[in-house]
């Protein structure tokens, strides 16, 4: 396995010593030190592996530079060539190794071509427990069973622009720190504190102790005008239910809300996506 590495640094196959600013050229696909970037394609993996390890994978020079930025370790990175001069100075300031590697030898370890040239392997940080969380939030955001990554993406990107305070997750919805939740929402998942509300839906009566009204959005006939629910009178503290694509909020989590609410529809149209729904109600809540 062909490596070099900064002068006058150490020996990068001895483990040890690890010099700030550090460049390792590897040649070997099944080198194992690329080994946390292996088989990223490989979703079911990657969901048992990230979290088991403590890692997740942050891809770009934005995305990069937001983890860094909210505090996250860095373990390592893998950059193709030209993308060495751009992050030049996170080379120089974080000491963690950096592999280099050509684009072809990126996608054979990865299995997926590395458009934007840059990935690193973060460190995760513990989660708050919930109750910690909500005793500094006013606008909170409380997703059931939202298991599709591209949407926690989309939503947590709302609830970073449009000024909600936290997220709480069900147990079963998608990690927010995969590879694909975190691209899409362009690094705003580190912006937004979150946590895990379990048992579910029990645990929603954390929510409701710490004073928050429970908002849950459905497009049920029932439910009242987002904005009859949002105005000028309505608590300051709002926790705002979403569920899934499709299915929406399930029984259980309708009984616990203390009111339904709706995004009204005009030409015949029953219901927005959910990443589109809660951008309009995240705007609704914080306005």
């Amino acid at each position: 396995m062909p490596s070099s590495h900064a002068p006058g640094g150490p020996d990068p196959s001895t483990g040890t010593g690890q010099q700030t600013g550090s460049i390792i050229t590897v040649d070997d696909p099944d080198d194992p030190r690329l080994s946390d970037y292996t088989g990223l394609t490989d979703v079911e993996l990657r969901r048992r592996r990230e979290p088991a390890e403590g890692l997740f994978i942050a891809e770009g020079e934005k995305v990069i530079r937001r983890a860094r930025h909210a505090g996250y370790r860095m373990r390592s990175m893998l950059l193709s060539a030209k993308w060495i001069d751009a992050m030049r100075d996170v080379i120089d300031e974080v000491p963690a190794p950096v592999y280099a590697v050509s684009p072809e030898l990126a996608e054979r370890v990865t299995g997926y071509h590395v458009h934007r040239g840059a990935l690193a392997s973060m460190q995760r940080k513990p989660l708050p427990e919930p109750g910690a969380l909500l005793s500094g939030a006013e606008r909170v955001v409380v997703m059931e069973s939202v298991n599709d990554h591209t949407n926690i993406g989309a939503i947590f990107r709302s609830a970073a622009a449009l000024g909600m305070d936290a997220v709480l997750l069900s147990p079963d919805c998608a990690d927010p720190l995969y590879r694909r939740s975190v691209k899409v929402s362009m690094g705003a998942v580190f912006a937004v504190p979150y946590a895990r509300l379990d048992p579910w839906p029990r645990g929603l009566e954390t929510v409701r102790d710490a004073g928050f009204p429970l908002l849950a959005l459905t497009p049920d006939e029932k439910a009242v005008p987002l904005e009859a629910a949002t105005g000028p009178a309505a608590s300051r503290r709002t926790a705002l239910l979403l569920g899934a694509e499709g299915n929406g909020l399930s029984t259980r989590a309708l009984r616990a809300a203390d009111e339904w609410v709706r995004i009204p529809m005009a030409h015949g149209v029953d219901s927005l996506n959910v990443g589109a729904a809660a951008a309009v109600a995240f705007y609704a809540v914080t306005r």
